[in-house]
């Protein structure tokens, strides 16, 4: 399984040792979707070993409401890992993942959508090390939400 609890990140410290550019983003990933899996994919071309940090249940609670998360971390978890472009899966309980980007320090920070690359949360670490900070393309139409008010409409 690809995927370890937030203490267990001795695997990132070989992959740096090995010299391998890591790549780090961040989300819910509640209900997979095409624009999860266009995503990552151009995040793995970045870089040679690609984390996704992962909202704890509680935390995508709090971020998206009493009904949220759809799926538990588990099963975020192992979906996301069971995708060729995703190395390391690690759960984060935080609102953000500034702690978990300050331990891993990534090569590269990537965000989807529209941000502003200094609103990235870890921008700051990432740069201070000499790393790249980007935001990638929001794939119109695909969105969790989206999916989610699809399914409840009556």
């Amino acid at each position: 399984m690809k995927f370890l609890l937030k203490d267990n990140i001795s695997i990132i410290k070989k992959v740096k040792v090995e010299r391998k550019k890591i790549v780090f983003t961040n989300g819910c990933f509640d209900l997979l979707h095409v624009g999860h899996i266009r995503y990552l994919a151009q995040a793995k071309k970045l870089g040679d070993f690609l984390i996704i940090g992962l909202n704890s249940d509680s935390s995508v609670k709090a971020l998206k409401g009493k009904d949220r998360p759809i799926n538990s971390f588990e099963d975020r978890a192992v979906l996301l890992s069971a995708l060729t472009s995703v190395d390391l899966v690690i759960i984060f309980e935080e609102l953000t993942p500034e702690n978990l980007i300050k331990e891993i320090v990534p090569d590269v920070l990537v965000k989807g959508g529209d941000y502003n690359i200094e609103d990235i949360v870890g921008f700051q670490t990432v740069i201070q090390n000499g790393g790249l900070v980007k935001s990638l393309s929001f794939y119109d139409g695909y969105s969790t939400t989206n999916y989610i008010n699809k399914i409840n409409k009556p």
